[in-house]
């Protein structure tokens, strides 16, 4: 029971620790200067439910965006692909159709905790259909 306590004990510094990192801390939505060629209405309107969150300068930042390693995560899907600034490079649009169609995206975890983000079949399909057209590998 004693090495439970230490192992807690160090686990516990080591989160407050983290929390010292300023990564994961900018918590502004810079304007929306430009957004892909969206195919139709209904696609944008899916990628915005299930995408524009984690992926856009309309990211709502819940708490634990603000908690060590979550804010590290949140921030790190923001800036790695933006749908809300495609006047830069978004390296990481042409693996979106991938992504979505293997169910690595939206990640379980935060369908989990947003449930509006979960997508039916069908919608997952038309989201990798316009994806892959929209960015090609």
């Amino acid at each position: 029971m004693k090495r439970v306590g230490i192992i807690g004990g160090v686990l516990l510094a080591v989160l407050g620790v983290m929390q010292l990192v300023p990564k994961g801390r900018n918590h502004t939505n810079p304007p929306v200067t430009q957004e892909p060629a969206w195919p139709s209405p209904e696609v944008r309107a899916l990628a915005v439910r299930a995408c524009f969150d984690c992926h856009s300068n309309e990211t709502k930042w819940p708490w634990y965006a603000s908690v060590a390693p979550a804010s590290w995560l949140v921030e790190h899907h923001v800036d790695e692909l933006n749908f809300s600034e495609f006047d830069k490079p978004q390296r990481h649009a042409k693996d979106a159709a991938e992504e979505v169609r293997e169910g690595e995206m939206p990640m379980a975890g935060y369908v989990a905790l947003h449930g509006e983000a979960k997508l039916s079949e069908a919608e997952k399909q038309r989201l990798v259909e316009a994806f892959a057209a929209m960015f090609p590998r």
